[in-house]
């Protein structure tokens, strides 16, 4: 408002008159502002008073307008708030809370205290939904034509293939509407509340704003609540954070530029379906329902509309073109036939029997169970696949958004850095490791000089050394094998700043004083305050001063110590600010010797006072093993990881530098500057940043929401109720399984065992593995299918007799087949499934490869080239085979005998060469598929069993064929295969990728 410049010297009087009239009207309507000052500017009261004495007259003159009924506070956090103020803003005491009066109008105003309930769909809705999609209803429609062409047994194969599918379908989308069942269970059902002066058990839904609620060790928060009165509370807001530490609340009201401030930084607020871990306290209810942070993210998740993945994309519009094929196709097949005069009903039925096959009916059915081989491959790789599309959208992936702790890190924290007061620097190796035969400590040495590895005895330690290292290991509940007994502890504190602990040990025989033992206080805490809490140094000890670093504990008449001065304080500064500028979290260490048997009890020689300075330590949550390389990996696949994270920005900043995910040149911002930008704005940030830290769940969401409008596919990975609304509105949501709530696992498509960054770029792997078996398989079936079809339609422009009945026709389609049909009859038992191309092992450089766009379709014009070309390569040398043969009407059944093995054991052949896509054949492993040979075999033996049995063959029109055209298809396998290796070598070189 701006109101000390309103009053002030350079305005006009009638500017004058307005401010004073509107901190009129504020103080005397808003309880909130009934102190004026809280609205002013410190330096600028004085001005503004005298202008309110001298236009006192013209506010008296105007009354203010009285406002009708009773002006309620917003729901608000209120965390800038003092606690005064918040009382009067939502008319509350915390000796006696609101009255019962109040309590059914202050519900019908701000509403009950319950989450939003989930949309429900009904079982028969999702059945339904199932067969609405277009592949499906295409399959449908192929199944209706072969019932007329009264060929059942593909059509069965059909009908078998959409009911599985639907079943699939089915059952994901039950379960993902799981998460939404899991939030229902996270309201609390009863709150301890203060009313009329009574302390009352309620059930949570009647809590309104200005509600006293009474907190006690071990219950649930159950609303959102400006904190009031805390006597050593602690909060543990995993639920919503994902840090599992508990974190220490304060009263005090915390002032910000923007009014905005992340989760874990409100300390003078707790959040609903948190729990306290410790202490208690009292709350003002400030939100309900909707409202509060679970409200908000119940909210998120409930509303995300339910988008088709970019393959269920790619497939329907993959199935319309071949629709519009197939129609054009079946029209011009009989419009040259009728030309020609044949039998109009011959010819429909032939072209219509051609129409059929362009559709690739085993489409769906290969997709589905390719998907489920990645899903089971992914699940031994710790990935565990809940939605069955992830897999192949995770293969297209052009950003990850990384969680940093647990995921990108170990999850705990060690010693990185020990800086000692007598100005030496060591450095920890494997610190975090539970064996201690790992990890070695290192003497740092001056710049360019190697660090030297100190040995595993004492022989080279300082005292300074040691003492700290006792200092950091016995105030974190060690212990250690010295006969050390913990008599006394002082637990950290959010305003101290420091914990610290008193230890006695045994004397020796030698001490002259003859008492039992002697005592010592340990102390560690933020730099800072440990510095002004001393009063002198270790400096390095004379030789000979000490028999042991350890005597330093002990009773003397000598001092070892040095005064604090002004240099030496500027020392500890200069390091503790070297180390937090390497993200490390630095904490200061020091001691002070007890002359004093004080058996436990609190007295004066115990305060944290007079210490002695030891050294800082430097703890940091190192990154995990792998990971670093897995960072490469993604940059050579031409994917962006970024690092997302709750901690402090330097911190994250050395982390991702170490990874290499933060480079020269690379940014990292804060969630804060994210508040202040637009989704447009974020998308359209240059250079993008790698590292965001100090994120709150809505940064996540709105981040996820811009990559997508710039066209990206986002992997977002989270572990806290917070992390669903982002995880959910990603292409691919990926949940932690260790640390994860159960709502981000059912809110997630893929859940990681393991909790690794590894893992994720593994399944990355996978996915474009899967993707590239689909598109293998489809340009197969699509090239086989095409060279039926232009065979026929060639001899049907040339005017001579059709090389297929259509008896043939329906038999080679059978063939086709089998490995279709053998799939569903091993998959869906324990058995490895029997479709050959879904299980094809990775090509190399795999992840070499650019991401695919998401707006890419299955097919590009380079797929659609090697179609053509392989269709036609079996479709000319059919043809020549055909032409070639004696076509007179005694020998016509001999010429299409041999055209339909000719063309037959091409496309078994086809199968073979389909295996790589730009890979010479020769360089493949033949055996490295062995399904594919149990398929092709399985097919070549059913082909000649229709030519070559007596009877069957009849059924089919087909009579046995001599060596001869055995030879003939030879040549033609060789031509056939040296086609290939010249297309794929000429891909290759042309740098195309299908």
């Amino acid at each position: 408002l701006k109101l000390d410049v309103r009053c002030g010297s350079g305005s006009t009087e009638q500017e004058q008159q307005s401010a004073v009239a509107l901190i009129a009207l504020l103080t005397a309507i808003y309880p909130q502002f009934s102190d004026w000052r809280e609205l002013v500017k410190s330096d600028g009261q004085s001005n503004v008073q005298k202008c309110m004495r001298e236009h006192a007259d013209f506010v008296k003159a105007d009354k203010m307008p009285e406002m009708p009924g009773v002006i309620l506070a917003p729901q608000a956090l209120c965390f800038d708030r003092r606690i005064k103020r918040c009382l009067k803003m939502f008319r509350t005491s915390l000796d006696t809370g609101l009255p019962s009066e109040a309590i059914p109008a202050l519900q019908e105003h701000y509403g009950r205290n319950i989450l939003p309930q989930p949309p429900r769909a009904s079982v028969f809705r999702m059945i339904w939904t199932q067969f609405t999609d277009f592949m499906i209803l295409l399959l449908l429609a192929v199944a209706v034509l072969m019932a007329a062409t009264q060929d059942l047994i593909p059509m069965g194969v059909l009908l078998i293939v959409v009911v599985l599918n639907a079943v699939i379908g089915f059952t994901q989308e039950y379960k993902a509407g799981k998460a939404l069942d899991a939030l229902t269970k996270l309201s609390v059902p009863k709150a301890q509340v203060l009313r009329d002066g009574a302390t009352l058990v309620v059930d949570s839904e009647e809590l309104v704003p200005g509600d006293i609620v009474i907190l006690e060790e071990g219950e649930s928060i159950p609303a959102d609540l400006r904190l009031a009165e805390v006597s050593q509370l602690e909060i543990i807001e995993s639920i919503l954070t994902g840090e599992s530490v508990a974190v220490s609340k304060d009263p005090k009201e915390i002032r910000t530029l923007t009014r905005k401030l992340p989760l874990g930084d409100c300390k003078g607020n707790a959040f609903m379906s948190t729990v306290v871990a410790k202490g208690r306290g009292k709350g003002i209810v400030v939100r309900t329902g909707r409202l509060t942070e679970m409200g908000k993210i119940s909210a998120a998740i409930t509303g995300q509309a339910k988008v088709l993945t970019p393959v269920q994309r790619k497939l329907a519009m993959l199935g319309k073109l071949l629709v519009l094929f197939a129609i054009v196709l079946c029209a011009v097949m009989a419009g040259i036939q009728i030309g020609y005069h044949h039998d109009v009903g011959e010819s429909l039925k032939v072209a219509l029997s051609l129409a059929v096959s362009v559709i690739p009916e085993g489409l769906v059915a290969v997709v589905t169970v390719t998907m489920a081989l990645g899903v089971r491959r992914m699940a031994a790789r710790k990935a565990i696949v809940r939605t069955l599309p992830a897999v192949e959208t995770l293969g297209s992936v052009t950003f990850i958004c990384s969680d940093k702790t647990g995921t990108l890190t170990e999850g705990k924290m060690g010693a990185a850095e020990l800086w000692t007061s007598d100005e030496a620097l060591y450095g920890f190796t494997e610190s975090t490791s539970l064996d201690p035969n790992k990890g070695d400590v290192t003497l740092k040495a001056g710049p360019g000089e190697a660090p030297h590895v100190m040995g595993k005895t004492l022989d080279e330690v300082s005292a300074q050394m040691l003492v700290s290292l006792m200092v950091s290991s016995l105030c974190n509940n060690s212990s250690v094998n010295l006969g050390y007994t913990r008599i006394y502890e002082q637990a950290f504190d959010s305003e101290r700043k420091v914990m610290s602990v008193v230890y006695k040990a045994p004397l020796d025989s030698a001490n002259v004083q003859g008492e039992g033992h002697y005592e010592f206080v340990l102390a560690k805490g933020a730099p800072e305050e440990i510095l002004n809490r001393c009063v002198g140094y270790l400096p390095p000890a004379a030789p000979g001063s000490i028999s042991s670093p350890l005597d330093v504990l002990k009773p003397s008449e000598k001092d070892l110590t040095m005064p604090l001065t002004e240099e030496f304080y500027d020392h500890v500064q200069d390091a503790s600010g070297r180390m937090a500028d390497e993200g490390l979290r630095v904490l200061g260490l020091a001691f002070k010797k007890v002359k004093f048997n004080g058996g436990g009890v609190m007295n004066e020689r115990y305060a944290e006072s007079e210490l002695i300075f030891l050294g800082l330590i430097g703890l940091i949550d190192p990154a995990r093993a792998g990971v670093q390389e897995s960072v490469r990996i993604c940059k050579q696949a031409g994917i962006t990881v970024v690092m997302i994270t709750g901690d402090h920005i330097k911190t994250a900043s050395a982390i991702a530098r170490e990874l290499g995910i933060l480079s020269e040149g690379g940014r990292a911002i804060k969630g804060e500057e994210l508040d202040l930008l637009s989704e447009q704005a974020i998308a359209e940030l240059k250079p993008f940043p790698n590292v965001f830290a100090r994120v709150s769940p809505d940064n996540k969401l709105k981040l996820v929401t811009a990559l997508k409008s710039r066209g990206e596919s986002v992997a977002m990975t989270g572990d806290g109720v917070n992390d669903a609304p982002a995880i959910k509105a990603a292409n691919v949501g990926v949940a932690m399984g260790i640390a994860g709530t159960d709502i981000t696992k059912q809110a997630a498509d893929i859940v990681l065992a393991d909790d690794n960054f590894n893992t994720i770029v593994e399944a990355v792997e996978e996915g474009r593995r899967v993707f590239d078996n689909i598109l293998k398989f489809i340009v197969y079936l699509l090239s086989c299918n095409c060279a039926e079809i232009f065979l026929f339609l060639l001899c049907t422009i040339v005017d001579v007799p059709l090389p297929f009945t259509v008896t043939m026709i329906l038999w080679a389609n059978i063939i086709g087949k089998t490995p279709t049909m053998l799939m569903f009859s091993f998959t869906y038992s324990d058995v490895p499934p029997a479709m050959a191309l879904g299980v094809e092992p990775a090509e190399p450089g795999l992840m070499d490869r650019e991401p695919r766009s998401p707006k890419r379709g299955i097919l590009t014009p380079t797929s659609f080239a090697v179609i053509i070309f392989q269709s036609f390569s079996m479709t000319l040398l059919t043809f020549g085979i055909y032409m070639w043969a004696d076509r007179s009407p005694e020998h016509l059944d001999y010429a299409h005998s041999e055209s339909f093995a000719f063309l037959t054991t091409l496309q078994l052949l086809q199968g073979f060469l389909s295996r790589t896509m730009r890979t010479s054949i020769f360089k493949n492993n033949f055996f490295g598929n062995m399904w594919m040979i149990y398929g092709v075999s399985i097919s070549f033996v059913l082909m000649i069993i229709g030519i070559y049995v007596p009877g069957f063959n009849g059924v089919l029109n087909l009579v046995p064929v001599y060596g001869i055209t055995w030879a003939k298809i030879a040549v033609g396998c060789v031509i056939l295969t040296t086609l290939s290796e010249a297309e794929k070598f000429v891909l290759r070189r042309g740098g195309w990728t299908i």
